[in-house]
């Protein structure tokens, strides 16, 4: 339900910027502001004074600003803006490129060359931009230029989203840190939305607004980071795959974009890296688990 659920929020993202004239600014700011909010609160309710532990320490507070300056805010930003100047499902694929990019500076972090399972996780993900963006003819783009930018870049800012609270994560909880890094990141980037022209919203257009910031946000963190009490995180990364199906599949129903067989091959090369990642990180655990036994 988690990875739906932000492939229709991608889709409700792209009607309200092309029926509405929202900008993308205001639609970042608004969703971390709720689902922030909301996120801390079911953490306060859940957990207790808990929510705030990662205040408590200088080291950890650094970390959760710098993470939601760095890491929440830009995955946010730069994915929006991607669906303004493309659409939903070319920016939700692209997004699908951190993978790679996560292989990548690993391997240069460790100066060591990485297995061969990623490299060919890397030119998959390299083939599959190519081709999702050229529609098979290399000689010319088939989106435009400001959109490849924008989802370039949404795929460098979930790579960072993704390595840097690792540590974060771990001692205080996905819903704190994520929740505060949203409701953080909200009011760091109010004042920058507040020069864009406030959104004309009818009834229809609060709603759609409102499944963005509860269903497209809060609910869909919250339904992934539940499914890891129950199944394994390779699993979960597995399932994520959903979410650029789910854009894609709608994308062309809703808006009558045509997806060629070059696009719908780039699209399958691309998942096919986090495919083989989730594969290859299962396989990993197995052999580990079978060594400490034995």
């Amino acid at each position: 339900m988690g990875p739906l659920l932000w492939g229709f929020s991608g889709i409700v993202a792209q009607y309200l910027f092309g029926n509405y004239q929202m900008s993308p600014q205001w639609l970042v700011c608004l969703r971390m502001l709720g689902a922030g909010a909301l996120l801390v609160l079911f953490g306060a309710l859940t957990t207790g004074h808990k929510v705030l532990d990662a205040w408590r320490k200088p080291a950890s507070m650094r970390g959760l600003i710098i993470f939601s300056l760095i890491g929440m805010l830009p995955a946010q930003l730069t994915y929006f803006m991607a669906i303004q100047h493309s659409n939903a499902a070319t920016a939700t694929i692209l997004q699908f490129l951190s993978p790679a990019l996560i292989i990548v500076f690993l391997a240069v972090h460790s100066h060591r060359l990485p297995s061969r399972i990623n490299t060919i996780s890397v030119i998959l993900a390299i083939l599959g931009t190519a081709l999702l963006v050229t529609g098979g003819n290399f000689s010319k783009l088939n989106i435009a230029p400001a959109g490849l930018i924008w989802g370039l870049l949404t795929a460098l800012s979930t790579a960072i989203y993704t390595l840097y609270p690792r540590k974060l994560l771990k001692e205080f909880g996905a819903v704190s840190i994520v929740g505060w890094s949203m409701l953080l990141g909200g009011l760091v980037f109010l004042p920058t939305a507040l020069r864009y022209p406030l959104p004309q919203l009818d009834v229809k257009g609060v709603a759609l607004v409102s499944f963005v910031v509860l269903f497209g946000t809060l609910f869909a963190y919250l339904f992934v980071l539940q499914s890891l009490r129950f199944i394994a995180p390779t699993i979960t990364s597995l399932l994520g795959a959903f979410e650029p199906l789910t854009s894609t599949l709608l994308t062309v129903l809703f808006f009558h974009i045509a997806f060629g067989l070059p696009e719908l091959a780039g699209t399958v090369l691309i998942l096919g890296t986090t495919i083989l990642q989730a594969a290859y990180a299962n396989t990993q655990t197995r052999n580990r688990s079978q060594n400490l036994r034995s």
